[in-house]
């Protein structure tokens, strides 16, 4: 009864910055971005494989849905699939919320179905979970996945499809050098175990592990991401300048070690694109091979600059 497996790039993209494109520069991210500008990140995303595009109703409140549809437009929807997300904190309050979350995001999308559909955050597992089998029938999902889900809580979930003959197919969770509490938590283990994907987010931790920043560059100011990232710069250095050293024997960046180092853990990580140019780095971040000491080195950097990157949004593991 289920579908067939979730096959997935190497490596997904990221929308949730998509959602400021409605004012300019005024999101949580304060990016500067065009229709023309997003419809270049695709030709070259497409171009190179890429064909996953992760986004959700709360980025933007429908505004990155309806801007990566008009970026897709004159794909064939088999040339590209789309993950977006059930928000339990954004639910309506009619009868069936998911499913009406699902239409309206549908709708948005201009599609008839979405390849691959989340619970976003796991505010009552054993309520929302089951409103899923219904548009799993339906065909309007193709696969289910979980985010920001423990382990009781991915069990749970898989427990509550598998008597439909459904299951848990990916999970997806904050992920990073700096953030491992989905491996120590034995998270990826047991995705590994029950051939789930496990999708990694902020794997550069919105820009500070790409070596672009620094105590002396900080991020930009008045952004939410230069809040919860700027104190911390410094105790980074010695991790991103060694990042920065692997990448360039390699021609790459340290945001491709990073990208490179989320792969190498059997994960699929999600990249927020923004800019045509990003793409480069993916292509690379793909092609990079980590030996075992490489990121055991790296790891234990991560360790030693002892910061807690977690999300607002975010339980412990």
């Amino acid at each position: 009864m289920t579908s067939k497996t979730l096959t997935v790039p190497a490596v997904a993209l990221g929308t949730w910055a998509w959602g400021d494109s409605g004012e300019a520069g005024d999101g949580y991210f304060g990016s500067q971005l065009t229709a023309s500008g997003l419809r270049e990140v695709v030709e070259k995303a497409q171009a190179n494989g890429f064909t996953l595009w992760d986004t959700a109703v709360v980025y933007g409140m429908g505004h990155s849905e309806t801007v990566l549809a008009q970026a897709l437009k004159g794909y064939a929807r088999s040339e590209y699939q789309l993950s977006t997300k059930f928000t339990p904190q954004a639910a309506g309050d009619g009868d069936d919320p998911v499913a009406e979350m699902l239409e309206q995001s549908l709708d948005r999308l201009g599609t008839e179905y979405v390849d691959l559909y989340w619970i976003h955050n796991p505010a009552d597992v054993a309520r929302w979970t089951p409103l899923l089998i219904p548009v799993l029938r339906s065909g309007k999902i193709k696969h289910v996945g979980v985010s920001n889900h423990n382990m009781k809580e991915i069990a749970l979930a898989d427990q509550i499809l598998g008597e439909a003959g459904f299951r848990v197919e990916a999970v997806q969770n904050h992920y990073s050098l700096l953030y491992r509490s989905s491996e120590r938590a034995g998270i990826l283990d047991h995705c590994r175990e029950h051939d789930m994907r496990f999708f990694s987010y902020m794997v550069l931790e919105q820009g500070a592990l790409t070596g672009r920043y620094g105590p002396a560059h900080p991020l930009p100011a008045g952004s939410n991401r230069a809040a919860a990232y700027n104190g911390i710069l410094p105790k980074l250095q010695v991790l991103t300048d060694r990042m920065g050293a692997i990448g360039g024997d390699r021609g790459a960046s340290a945001a491709d070690v990073a990208t490179a180092w989320a792969i190498a853990k059997g994960t699929t990580p999600i990249i927020g694109v923004t800019k045509a140019s990003y793409i480069d780095g993916l292509v690379r971040a793909r092609g990079i091979e980590l030996a075992d000491e490489e990121i055991a080195e790296l790891e234990a950097l991560a360790d030693a600059a002892d910061v807690d990157t977690r999300g607002w949004w975010e339980h412990e593991m």
